[in-house]
């Protein structure tokens, strides 16, 4: 196997990014220490940088300098070819290589973008190219405006050219695959018999989300001016529509998605076009582009600004109609690094047709030692997704509750449950321009379900004093109802808490969740991702001053649910001494807690490392360990610390946090018999899409 992989297509507009995005995220989760590089980039790139290198050092922060990733222009190795300076081309390619090789553990090689005028030239250079780094070929092949039969065929002929030439091709990609393609080749069983052998061929469909522009890319694309509806800049064009006739003929060509063009004097076309956007019997149009320099009249102007909310972005150009109309017609979608819901969209629409554990047995030479926190995130998406666990979020009107529901339905991470009143959920979903279709909104007051609900936390609560009325009011409260949604089984997990606080998420579990069977304490961890380590610290959020018996259920807890995300657990108990080197009362808690463990362990049939009392270098540090507890299983490895109570714990996690710049997952509940969670007020929506990932893999381990 290979160090390398070189990705090229075979024409322009193969949705080459997004496959870019996907491999590297497959490569990254295997191997920590990831390059990208493209020999040749574009003449005249978008911006100052090109799109592709920028889009991938940003979003997957590469440690790597720009000037570093690229060797030359497409025009540069043109003019050194023609002339015959071949050589020089290859062998500064090569050179520019074999420094990133030097550095790093794979180099994901990327070719050209086939926007010259001359797509042969790039094919044979981009095989040139691929065959002096010694790198094998994934192929990206292009269903887009084909019939099956073309597909099949150039995506034949593409592979033979290749193979002729010596490559080894890791694989082949058709992306944009139209619908007929899939019907018609009945899964792909036509293709590969043309192929004539058992070659590793993955479909993708097309998915206008990531091939059509948006607002925003006609902006940056003609250098326009946003006059209003800056907001929903992010709406997807599917279609230019020139306006120049009659409103009462125009109308009838709306379609959704359409972007109408028309010069800045023709404002009965401008004002109709607002007004269809806010009619139902009109499809919903992306926007308007005004052309010619002409500034809209004053009065329409003043209408314009007087009305709340404009509901789609009126841009503004100084170019003519029919210059306009010829630019726009050749941009298509590009991903930007910023634009999480098209990278969102991408990862899970590759993970989703890609065999990517095939993929990347073909591909990757050998697994890091190392663990990235990135490589961890997408170890914890990937595990997510392979068996889809429903989620409640019962502060279903909160933005960032929304768009994280957002990215995790695009990336298929789990089934989402929010609570809330839907016209005001899907209203506010709109305004954001968040896709949340297929999304299950529930009002708790008026659920089909409340009444059962009510009854069921009656007859568990009522050896309390808990009256009817007390349980009809729990039930309508978001955190309650979405509690009992986990407790009935029409939810796998909740999370909760971006705007509660943790009390109130954590209470109603207590009350009817209850514990698992032989745990007497809910405690927490959270889950470390340090730059070339992931470990547990525990419980740093929920028991104040746990005693040797909870110590000892909080350190088994801990390493279970370690084990459930994939750490190996190697369990250090906490305390200022190691082994006898200290006495006193909290160091003998410590003592009594490790050999309670290790007593319940054997109860429970558990087996893994467990030892305490440590300090926390002697567990963290090898060279450390070798000094104070040389020959420990645990000393110098521990990936899950116990922390002797709240204060320790929770200060030592913020310090580690900060000082080592590492994210922290969490707090993920613990001794539950059904997994909740809790955010905190001041999470981002990252954090909230980690968390209902990790919930959703607690709850496949109770599935």
């Amino acid at each position: 196997m290979a160090n390398n992989l070189y990705v090229t297509a075979a024409e322009e507009r193969s949705g080459k990014s997004a496959i870019i995005l996907g491999v590297m995220q497959m490569i990254i989760k295997e191997i920590s220490r990831v390059a990208i590089f493209r020999p040749i980039i574009n003449d005249h790139v978008f911006g100052r940088v090109d799109h592709d290198l920028n889009l991938v050092l940003k979003y997957f922060k590469l440690d790597i300098e720009y000037e570093e990733t690229h060797a030359y222009t497409l025009s540069q190795a043109r003019q050194l070819i023609t002339s015959g300076q071949e050589e020089i081309l290859y062998e500064n390619i090569l050179k520019k290589y074999k420094q990133l090789e030097a550095k790093y553990d794979f180099v994901l090689c990327e070719g050209t973008d086939f926007r010259g005028k001359d797509p042969g030239f790039e094919f044979d250079l981009n095989a040139n190219i691929a065959a002096n780094l010694g790198a094998p070929v994934l192929i990206i092949a292009s269903g887009r405006d084909k019939t099956t039969e073309e597909i099949c065929s150039h995506t034949a002929i593409t592979i033979d050219t290749l193979e002729e030439q010596g490559l080894d091709l890791a694989g082949c990609i058709i992306n944009r695959a139209p619908e007929t393609f899939l019907r018609d080749t009945a899964s792909n069983a036509k293709c590969r018999e043309q192929f004539g052998r058992n070659f590793p061929l993955y479909v993708i469909p097309e998915n206008k989300a990531l091939g059509n522009p948006t607002i925003d890319d006609v902006k940056r694309w003609l250098g326009a001016e946003v006059l209003y509806g800056k907001p929903s800049m992010l709406n997807l064009v599917n279609n230019y529509l020139v306006a120049a006739m009659q409103i009462s003929n125009f109308l009838e060509y709306l379609k959704e998605g359409s972007l109408i063009i028309t010069p800045g004097d023709r404002s009965d076309i401008i004002i109709s076009s607002l007004a269809s956007r806010i009619s139902s019997a009109y499809p919903n149009i992306s926007g308007i582009l005004v052309t010619g320099g002409i500034e809209v009249s004053s009065s329409v102007q003043r209408l314009i600004q007087g009305w709340t909310g404009i509901p789609v972005p009126v841009l503004f150009v100084e170019s003519h109609t029919y210059d306009t109309v010829q630019s726009v017609n050749e941009l298509y979608g590009r991903i930007e690094p910023t634009d999480t819901k098209r990278i969102a969209t991408a990862l899970g629409w590759f993970a989703k047709y890609v065999n990517v554990a095939d993929l990347s047995k073909r591909v990757v030479s050998q697994r890091s030692t190392k663990i990235t926190p990135r490589m961890f995130e997408y170890s914890l998406v990937e595990t997510a997704a392979a068996n889809r666990q429903r989620i409640v979020l019962p502060e279903g009107t909160g933005e960032r509750i929304l768009s994280a529901t957002d990215i995790v339905l695009r990336r298929g991470i789990a089934d989402i449950t929010l609570l809330g009143k839907e016209e005001e959920i899907r209203t506010k979903a709109n305004a954001l321009n968040l896709n949340i279709e297929g999304v299950e909104i529930l009002e708790p007051c008026s659920a089909e379900c409340y009444d059962d609900f009510v009854q069921t936390y009656f007859d568990l609560r009522k050896h309390k004093g808990i009256v009817m009325d007390v349980a009809r009011d729990r039930m309508c409260d978001p955190t309650y109802f979405g509690t009992m949604m986990v407790h009935k089984g029409l939810a796998g997990g909740m999370v909760s808490g971006s705007i509660t606080t943790t009390a109130q998420t954590i209470r109603p579990a207590f009350e009817f969740i209850k514990t698992k069977p032989g745990v007497s304490v809910v405690s927490s961890i959270f889950i470390m991702c340090l730059q070339s380590k992931i470990l547990a610290f525990g419980d740093c959020a929920v028991v104040p001053n746990p005693d040797a018996r909870q110590l000892a259920e909080i350190a088994l807890s801990s390493a279970e649910t370690a084990q459930i995300f994939g750490i190996n657990p190697k369990v250090a108990l906490l305390s200022y001494s190691t082994g006898g080197s200290g006495s006193g009362q909290d160091v003998d808690k410590v003592v009594q807690a490790t050999a309670i463990a290790k007593e319940l362990m054997a109860e429970r049939g558990l087996n893994f490392p467990l030892e305490g009392p440590l300090q926390y270098d002697a567990a963290f540090d090898p060279s450390v360990a070798q000094l104070k507890m040389p020959n420990s299983d645990v000393a110098g490895q521990a990936t899950v610390f116990v922390f002797p109570d709240l204060n320790t714990g929770n200060n030592t996690y913020k310090a580690v946090q900060r000082a080592a710049n590492a994210v922290a997952m969490g707090p993920v509940l613990q001794g539950l018999n059904k997994p909740v969670n809790d955010l905190s007020r001041g999470c981002t929506v990252a954090d909230i899409v980690d968390t209902v990932a990790l919930t959703a893999i607690q709850a496949q381990t109770i599935a």
